[in-house]
């Protein structure tokens, strides 16, 4: 095949002089036409996500590439199981056309989530609807890591069977972790989970998946439930904001500009340790007064005299912070007083945290999005006491919709969003692999 040939099929005409871009020495190379036809895969595939149903010549269109290019990018897309091509719709003027939309039954991601006091385990198909899900309940702060690893690991081939008896195909697996995970999967800091740092959980949890699952990625649970919030909240203008992760620990995921932002050494928004009263309580980190000793899962339970053992909202939806709700609703006038206290400790963390990345926006999930009615006030009163320029840009407090289960499906998401960004590096594996 030409040049001229290839550079069409990918979308583009060959230049007289060809792009160039800077390798790592400062020198330019020339760009391959193999990577304008990765781009403009992407660039199609990118035109039916979040539920659009469109034709080829609809796609062409959108995307300014021909019609020509389209139908070619389309066909590959069609072989490789992404997308679907539907009966030409009735009643249409002129010519029918072809609706095409991502394959439900093409390949999903498997999300596993390891927390202080559940496992849980999520398989999403490209659309991101959750087609299987589970979650075991038990205090993984007094067992060893590989025993909560074998609970995990052995709920995700539930779930992954689950999700195959629907026609779907497992592509990866996503781990969500409450504390600090590195670039290689290893956890590095938990300090709920004292007894697990710097263990390999991608390794030990690689090991007991074995063969027939793929290589497993590994992030924390605020980030990944902030992306969740991010693909899946049903907030498309939603783009810069800070997602309050809540449960035993308190994290933060930071969206900026639609991406994540992890900080240099993958730590960041590890909201529970700023401190709001340096005469508080001792933390699991070390210090004293951190925002989870007053607004945390447990320390909410103890402050409103609710008995913390039934565990947290995922692992038993009707324990512990069902009763909590249940008195708030009724009026208890400790429990709310514990709430407000939470509200108000909350907002002084989550202030800091504006004030410092300037975000516009405020997303209370996992257990303070169930709290909402009895701790936003406080909160939104200290956002707008304490971040600076408030009175000209109000920080907006929103609560998110996906519950408690919003960290592994994020981790689920996060293997069908990487095929979605980039389907030509999924068909070129699938080529490998045949």
């Amino acid at each position: 095949m030409t040049a001229e040939l290839w550079a069409e099929q990918a979308g583009a005409p060959i230049p007289a002089s060809p792009p160039a871009r800077p390798d790592a020495g400062g020198q330019r190379q020339p760009a391959r036409q193999s990577s304008l036809k990765r781009h403009n895969l992407a660039l199609v595939l990118g035109e039916l996500t979040g539920g659009s149903r469109l034709s080829r010549a609809q796609v062409a269109v959108r995307t300014g590439l021909t019609k020509a290019t389209v139908s070619s990018l389309v066909d590959a897309l069609l072989d490789a199981g992404l997308v679907v091509e539907e009966a030409p719709e009735r009643g249409a003027v002129g010519r029918p056309a072809s609706p095409l939309s991502l394959n439900r039954c093409g390949p999903a991601g498997l999300g596993v989530e390891v927390n202080v006091d559940y496992v849980a385990a999520s398989v999403v198909d490209l659309t991101g609807e959750i087609r299987a899900h589970e979650v075991a309940g038990g205090d993984d702060r007094s067992v060893p890591p590989e025993h909560a690893l074998r609970r995990a690991a052995a709920l995700a081939r539930r779930v992954e069977r689950a999700a195959g008896a629907d026609g779907l195909a497992v592509a990866g697996v996503g781990v969500a972790l409450p504390g600090i995970v590195d670039a290689d999967g290893r956890l590095r800091v938990a300090p709920n989970l004292p007894g697990w740092r710097d263990f390999p959980v991608v390794e030990c949890l690689g090991g007991l998946l074995g063969r027939e699952l793929p290589p497993t990625a590994a992030g924390n649970e605020a980030n990944l439930a902030a992306m969740a919030e991010l693909w899946y909240g049903g907030r498309p203008e939603l783009r810069d904001f800070v997602y309050v992760s809540g449960e035993i620990g308190i994290g933060a995921g930071i969206v900026v500009d639609g991406r994540l932002f992890r900080g240099v050494r993958r730590s960041a928004g590890e909201l529970g340790h700023v401190m709001v009263d340096s005469s508080g309580p001792l933390c699991g980190c070390g210090a004293y007064g951190c925002v989870e000793q007053f607004a945390g899962q447990e320390a909410l339970l103890r402050s409103a005299g609710v008995p913390a053992e039934a565990g947290s909202a995922l692992a038993n939806p009707t324990g512990a912070v069902a009763e909590l709700l249940g008195r708030a609703r009724g009026g208890d006038p400790r429990t709310l007083e514990a709430l407000r206290r939470a509200g108000t400790a909350l907002g002084i963390a989550v202030s800091a945290l504006v004030n410092l990345v300037d975000v516009p926006t405020v997303v209370l999930g996992g257990l303070h999005a169930q709290l909402a009615p009895y701790v936003a006030s406080a909160v939104a009163r200290e956002l707008t006491d304490r971040v600076v320029g408030a009175e000209s840009w109000p920080v907006r407090l929103e609560v998110s919709s996906l519950g408690p289960g919003a960290a592994v499906r994020g981790a689920a998401g996060s293997v069908v969003r990487d095929i979605l960004d980039d389907p030509g590096a999924w068909l070129l594996g699938v080529l490998v692999g045949a």
